[in-house]
């Protein structure tokens, strides 16, 4: 379905993609990719909805990618750097290139349901902070995923 406009009941009747996080599998989530679906190529457009306990993805942060997210209904604890935010439908969080490591988790007891929208640039590098790695993402969305502690500084010499 490549498409300008998704009405109401064609996104109701959807039945998304159940994903886990690679890094992480206590973060799982449905998603509809509506951005991929009318044809978006340069950003990312999707509903959400994550289950009661569940993380919406590890805890990461972009240095090159903004992105944002909506919550529609439900509340759950965010996280960003060393605070952490009760939030809640109607409420949203911008994630600046290069801010603080992010997540949610749903705390509550009714499904979680947010919009994320995400730069879909060439080139990203983003860091997984709890478990010390680091992921570059080149073109062609070749992903290349190392240990932090393992990148040597070029001498420049």
């Amino acid at each position: 379905m490549d498409k300008t406009v998704l009405t109401r009941e064609e996104i109701e009747s959807l039945p998304g993609v159940d994903k886990v996080h690679f890094l992480n599998p206590a973060a799982k989530r449905n998603n509809r990719s509506l951005g991929d679906l009318t044809g978006l190529e340069h950003i990312g457009f999707h509903l959400v909805e994550v289950q009661p306990g569940d993380f919406s993805t590890e805890t990461h942060r972009h240095y090159y990618e903004e992105e944002c997210v909506y919550i529609l209904s439900g509340q759950a604890e965010a996280v960003v750097g060393d605070r952490t935010f009760q939030v809640k439908g109607g409420d949203f969080l911008g994630y600046r290139a290069g801010g603080d490591a992010h997540c949610l988790r749903n705390n509550g007891a009714e499904i979680l349901r947010f919009i994320v929208v995400g730069q879909r640039l060439e080139h990203d590098v983003a860091d997984y902070p709890r478990l010390g790695k680091r992921l570059f993402r080149n073109r062609g969305r070749r992903w290349n995923l190392v240990d932090i502690d393992a990148i040597v500084e070029p001498d420049r010499g």
